[in-house]
């Protein structure tokens, strides 16, 4: 991790660098989930997934790279490194653990799929094993 010149308090430190690695864990589930659906994850899938530029998806894409989590080869698709894959299958479990939590709680099912995808990067793993204690109960 890289030491932060913020001096204020430690929870706001904390939802910085979880909003860093937010894009990170989106875009590894989402080509991984690409992968699985289509046996391929390509720039204009990821495009059209996000509702953003081929200039934003190729930025990120670039930042995946040098975080070793994808490699891309010219004119082939996207692939995760076996890093990527291991970011991709824990934000894939945060994910279905925090929306059937919010199902449980009677949360309508396209709220509790969108309230999910937010609340999945910024759960602490004590509250996420909690959660899950209490969807198996």
């Amino acid at each position: 991790m890289v030491e932060s010149r913020y001096r204020g308090p430690k929870q706001y430190l904390k939802i910085r660098e979880q909003n860093s690695s937010e894009m990170l864990e989106d875009y590894v589930e989402t080509i991984g989930d690409l992968i699985s659906k289509n046996g391929e994850a390509r720039n204009a899938d990821l495009a059209d997934h996000f509702g953003v530029s081929q200039a934003t998806i190729n930025k990120n894409i670039k930042r995946l790279i040098a975080f070793d989590l994808v490699k891309t080869e010219p004119y082939r698709s996207i692939f995760l490194t076996p890093k990527g894959n291991l970011l991709a299958d824990a934000s894939r479990k945060k994910h279905e653990i925090v929306l059937k939590f919010l199902l449980k709680l009677g949360v309508p099912n396209k709220i509790a799929e969108e309230d999910s995808e937010g609340i999945e990067h910024h759960v602490s793993p004590e509250t996420l094993n909690i959660m899950k204690k209490f969807i198996i109960s």
